[in-house]
């Protein structure tokens, strides 16, 4: 793990489309190209943008567009799955959370910036939680 490694959960990026720009600037200025999301985190931020926010269909697929060609995608892959499981059973995660976490490990990052998690722990003693908005 390397902590120069970043992924970046669901639930901050949505922080982009949001209306408060002050967190919208936290987001950018804690984001760069080199961070790492999964197939997941699109998917739940469009989600998020068609059902909770409310926004059209173009400004959500125009949303969804940016995060695959601003970050580093990776795929759900079934090994994915299994550290999940691993995770979800040892620290009581949900699910989706767990997937999260799985796509971090699997990925070698040493941060998650998640807003859901409690911050500054260490899972695996290797992947460290940072809340992007305090």
């Amino acid at each position: 793990m390397t902590d120069d490694k970043i992924f970046i959960d669901s639930n901050v990026l949505v922080y982009l489309v949001d209306k408060d720009i002050s967190k919208k600037e936290i987001v950018i200025s804690l984001t760069t190209t080199k961070c790492l999301i999964s197939t997941q985190v699109v998917a739940e931020n469009m989600n998020v943008c068609l059902k909770k926010l409310n926004l059209s269909y173009s400004e959500s697929v125009k949303h969804a567009n940016e995060l695959l060609d601003k970050y580093i995608i990776k795929i759900i892959q079934p090994s994915t799955f299994k550290i999940a499981f691993n995770v979800l059973e040892k620290y009581k995660f949900s699910f989706w959370d767990s997937m999260i976490i799985a796509s971090a490990l699997e990925n070698d990052c040493g941060i998650l910036y998640s807003e859901d998690l409690q911050h500054n722990q260490l899972i695996e003693g290797k992947l460290r939680i940072n809340k992007s908005i305090q």
